[in-house]
């Protein structure tokens, strides 16, 4: 199965975004570990958490949603679109 995620950092006040086919919880695991890189952006914290998960019907899908998400570069939108289901839906509709 294929997702799109947002994780949050508390520290940073950050959101990530990203896909993904494996299990969410190993990913925010080497995320907080910085399995990834000292390089990469989550390796600013250690206390990354699931914020927003949203299933999508192909890799390519879940593709389409982090790019329309990352596109509108801002954490009022992805809090808007965890607070409201219809928003989420039309994420979902319009990216297939």
């Amino acid at each position: 199965m294929s997702v799109c995620y947002i994780i949050f950092s508390p520290s940073l006040n950050k959101f990530y975004t990203e896909i993904t086919q494996e299990p969410v919880h190993f990913r925010i695991e080497k995320h907080n570990k910085h399995q990834y890189g000292a390089h990469r952006f989550t390796a600013k914290a250690t206390d990354w958490e699931l914020y927003l998960l949203l299933e999508a019907q192909s890799y390519s899908h879940a593709r389409r949603m982090e790019l329309k998400i990352k596109k509108m570069k801002s954490a009022k939108f992805i809090r808007d679109l965890k607070e409201n289901l219809d928003m989420q839906s039309l994420l979902i509709q319009q990216t297939l």
